[in-house]
């Protein structure tokens, strides 16, 4: 029934609401009101929390999401990224993080991540961001004490692992596809660059990611990182991957980038305008829009919208992604409504 009422939502919307349902952004520090009226005045898909939106105690944390709703039968998405480990957002999250379970057995991360979603879901955030699917066993790498194995042999049942335990309590993110592991640089900086074929990412990146989606994972993250023989553009702005996760790995899930701000932080000319990235990010089949620092976001939304009104973006692209986006946000509603048949 989500799909039906998808369809039958998106048909009601118009393009500017459509796009801004598109968008997670962070809104500034501990007030629910700002929170609430961040998400309400323009739309927006929902919110992405940092450690500076995060309070004292658990309790505090699940008095705030519960003050930011969509209305409607929709509910907006309330994100963070708890991998537990190097990347902790809640101080209250003492579950093991890739860096002890690399080393452990599956059971270990089943367990890890069943505490963790749980937790996750009792504070009210409904998304994690927080399934590392990278592999690599070069202690240099800035994501090696984040992997949950080496390679894909040691990996690929952790990620799936991971899935199950978050099943049913949040919507679990792989990431950050087509996967770092391969390349040196720290995206956050740079777009780091691999001369790994397809040929050799099929053997050494897939699986994990394989092993996540086939588990059932409901969001893919895409890596602001070049696999230069398969698209010099980062994977976060290439329709070519994109195809591959859809067509090769068979994910019918939702997309989203990794924060937009990344790729202005390279300092590279070609990611300088915030719009361009966001029609680029937008026209290469991201379902959702990640900004940690949202900066304008009103102007971005526009000139997303402009670039459909002028033919740069196919609006069937649009709606296929409004349509993924709209059944995710309405499954979490029907989680959270119980008493409501369909």
């Amino acid at each position: 029934m989500t799909a039906q009422y998808a369809s039958v939502r998106l048909d009601t919307m118009t393009l500017q609401q459509k796009v801004a349902s598109m968008f997670i952004v962070r809104a500034p520090g501990l007030d629910g009101a700002a929170w609430q009226a961040t998400v309400s005045s323009r739309g927006l898909g929902g919110l992405i929390l940092m450690g500076d939106n995060i309070p004292a105690t658990p309790e505090e944390l699940a008095a705030l999401t519960a003050g930011v709703t969509s209305g409607d039968g929709l509910a907006p998405l309330i994100a963070v990224d708890e991998e537990g480990g190097e990347v902790t957002r809640l101080p209250y999250d003492g579950f093991a993080g890739a860096d002890s379970l690399s080393a452990e057995p599956e059971s270990a991360t089943l367990d890890a991540f069943t505490g963790r979603s749980t937790l996750l879901n009792q504070v009210g955030i409904s998304v994690n961001f927080g399934i590392v699917a990278d592999v690599t066993a070069d202690p240099a790498s800035f994501i090696f004490n984040r992997v949950l194995g080496p390679d894909a042999a040691a990996a690929s049942p952790k990620v799936a692992a991971a899935v199950a335990g978050e099943r049913g309590r949040v919507f679990s993110t792989l990431k950050h596809f087509p996967g770092h592991g391969e390349a040196e640089g720290d995206s956050h900086t740079s777009v780091p660059q691999s001369d790994v074929d397809l040929g050799g990412w099929r053997t050494r990146d897939a699986p994990a990611f394989k092993a996540g989606i086939d588990g059932g994972a409901e969001l893919v993250m895409f890596g602001h990182l070049a696999y230069t023989p398969v698209d010099p553009q980062p994977a976060s702005l290439s329709s070519t991957w994109h195809l591959i996760l859809r067509n090769e790995l068979g994910f019918t899930g939702v997309t989203v980038t990794d924060d937009m701000g990344m790729l202005e932080a390279t300092g590279l000319p070609e990611y300088a305008n915030p719009d361009e990235n966001a029609i680029r990010a937008v026209a290469a089949g991201n379902d959702l829009l990640l900004y940690v620092t949202p900066g304008n976001i009103d102007a971005t939304i526009s000139a997303v919208v402009g670039a459909v009104e002028a033919g740069r973006i196919d609006p069937a692209v649009i709606d296929d992604a409004v349509t993924r986006d709209l059944e995710l946000r309405r499954t979490l509603w029907l989680r959270q409504h119980p008493e409501v048949a369909f």
